[in-house]
């Protein structure tokens, strides 16, 4: 453990349960049904609203063989091929193979996907699927169906939920184990200010961190906080150097900050075309699948494109759609458009890539354990293997959902858990914050220097600039007093954007070679000779970060691994 904590004041209260979830979206949702279905005592810490993570912004759907002539092996190969030589092969043959059962029980738990006049499951195709195998909901809105039916759920079965909390830190006890989380609550009444939930559980299902960089479509929420905890409590985390930019982000000005409005791949999948200022097509001859191939070679090809010709944004063209399969298939993506001044029934969107997705994040293993005895981590803050280098379209709700279930049944098959008093650390060490103001700066800094485009010279400038961020919080500059923050929300959330910012810029610049959403225009072929190697970051107690270089994202548990499968939900 690296003694290492948020500047925070005590815990003025604090409850018990057996497990904590951090997180609402789909992958944190799930856990906690699956670990209640069990008869665990489980609570739900989220950030804002049970259903204001980044689930319910997902426009595209959730990607499973259900199809007719479709199989998990085929789903295999996708995502291999889309993760360019860097997904664990086994995780995701567990993805895909437990995957078409993890969206049925999705279906009982009482989420509704759009089906044909026939009753079946109406699947639509996404870059990168050679098949027809996205499962959607109100046409784009996916998400929003099943963050409504999981809250539903949870509601239903009385979960305890803490809405409104920022979780801060990871809990121990004087053997390493987790004991829970210190929380910050905000207008709670009864938990209000900062808190503590005991337990020997913890999932983190946190989300990612978009807001790291200037334009991104991620929500507000996604500010890292779970991979910045993780690396204070000694967790390690892998493969952050692979952010995937959606290539086709409704561009609103050159600007604009923070989240963007998503047109989602599923426009690309129904027939839409990229095309430049003069109507060509760019993608033809790129690549076999021209617009539907994987996300990072569309981003690619896009920013290809506006170099060339100085341009800031290139145009998805879709009218050939016609008014009404816009207002039937894409009513959401519509109505965005329409409050931009854009009508994409009669004219070309224009679109540029943004932020959208972390491949990487808090490592586990196939139970979603961490290195850290009793912390569990799935979803976006997760890095389970399942992604490489780049994720395959549409499977991020999927995995979220099969890696939650396997965490669940793991946990129950652990029970009845035992929690230890939580331990000071024996070194403490203090982290100073960061001032709220500086995280226009880090998005700047980032967004410049790590963003698609990067090369030795823009990482380098971008790790020394936020290396003079950090020592400006901790020793001043120039004669001057240290600029460190009081305790606040947006003071921890901006040191959590600064600390995942210096692993991914470091994990950045150390991998010198071009792979899936990683583009190095200084190194630009990829290099599986020296490559095809995962890199693994973990916090030392001084707050320096070392970096190492594995073959496999597989680890040994921290505890004697026990074969589980994903149980049935109890009635």
């Amino acid at each position: 453990m690296t003694g290492i904590r948020l500047n925070a004041p005590a815990p003025g209260w604090a409850i018990d349960a057996d497990v904590v979830v951090v997180g609402s979206g789909v992958a944190g949702l799930t856990a906690a049904l699956r670990c209640a279905a069990e008869g665990l005592s489980t609570v739900v810490v989220t950030k804002a609203r049970l259903d204001d993570g980044s689930t319910r912004w997902a426009q595209g759907g959730i990607a499973a063989a259900l199809g007719e002539g479709d199989t998990p092996e085929q789903h295999l190969d996708d995502t291999l091929v889309a993760g360019a030589g860097l997904c664990d092969e086994e995780a995701v043959r567990t993805l895909v193979t437990e995957g078409p059962g993890a969206v049925r029980r999705l279906i009982a738990t009482g989420a509704h996907f759009d089906t044909s006049d026939a009753g079946e499951i109406e699947l639509t195709r996404e870059g990168g699927h050679h098949r027809r195998r996205i499962a959607h909901a109100g046409g784009d809105a996916t998400g929003a169906e099943i963050s409504r039916a999981l809250v539903e759920a949870v509601r239903d079965a009385g979960l305890r939920t803490i809405e409104n909390a920022l979780v801060l830190d990871l809990l121990t006890d004087a053997e390493g184990r987790t004991a829970g989380i210190t929380l910050h609550v905000m207008g709670e009444g009864q938990h209000d200010g900062v808190g503590a939930v005991h337990a020997p559980t913890v999932v983190l299902a946190t989300g990612g961190m978009g807001q790291v960089f200037s334009a991104t479509t991620n929500p507000a929420v996604s500010t890292g906080d779970g991979v910045a905890l993780a690396l204070r409590a000694g967790a390690e985390v892998s493969d952050l150097e692979f952010v995937q930019f959606h290539p086709t982000v409704l561009f609103l000005g050159a600007d604009r900050e923070g989240q963007q409005p998503l047109v989602s791949e599923a426009v690309r999948g129904e027939g839409a075309h990229l095309v430049d200022a003069s109507g060509t097509r760019f993608m033809l001859g790129q690549h076999e699948l021209a617009e539907l191939a994987p996300r990072d070679i569309v981003a690619k090809g896009i920013m290809r494109r506006m170099q060339e010709q100085g341009v800031a944004h290139m145009y998805l063209d879709a009218r050939h759609f016609g008014a009404e399969m816009w207002a039937s298939r894409f009513p959401t993506i519509l109505a965005a458009c329409r409050a931009h001044g854009i009508d994409p029934v009669s004219e070309p969107i224009p679109v540029a890539p943004a932020a959208h997705y972390a491949s990487g994040g808090v490592r586990t293993d196939l139970h979603g354990r961490t290195t850290v005895p009793g912390l569990y981590a799935c979803g976006e803050v997760a890095c389970t293997g399942v992604h490489g280098a780049n994720r395959l379209a549409s499977n991020s709700l999927l995995e979220g959902l099969v890696f939650a279930e396997r965490i669940a049944a793991d946990i129950a098959s652990r029970a009845p858990l035992r929690a230890g008093a939580p331990a000071a650390p024996t070194t403490p060490s203090v982290l100073p914050l960061i001032a709220p103001e500086t995280r226009a700066e880090i998005q700047r800094i980032m967004s410049h220097g790590a963003g698609v485009l990067r090369s030795a010279e823009s990482l380098t400038a971008a790790a020394a600039a936020l290396d003079a961020v950090h020592r400006d919080a901790v020793e001043g500059r120039n004669g001057s007093a240290a600029k460190t923050a009081e305790p606040g929300v947006e003071s921890w959330e901006t040191s959590n954007l600064l600390c995942v910012a210096r692993v991914l810029t470091t994990a950045a610049l150390r991998r010198e070679e071009t792979r899936g959403c990683h583009w190095r225009e200084d190194r630009p072929e990829r290099d599986d000779a020296q490559w095809r190697r995962h890199l693994v970051v973990r916090l030392a107690p001084d707050r320096s970060l070392v970096v190492s270089r594995t073959e496999n994202t597989a680890f040994a548990p921290t505890v004697p691994a026990v074969p589980v499968a994903p149980r049935e939900p109890q009635p």
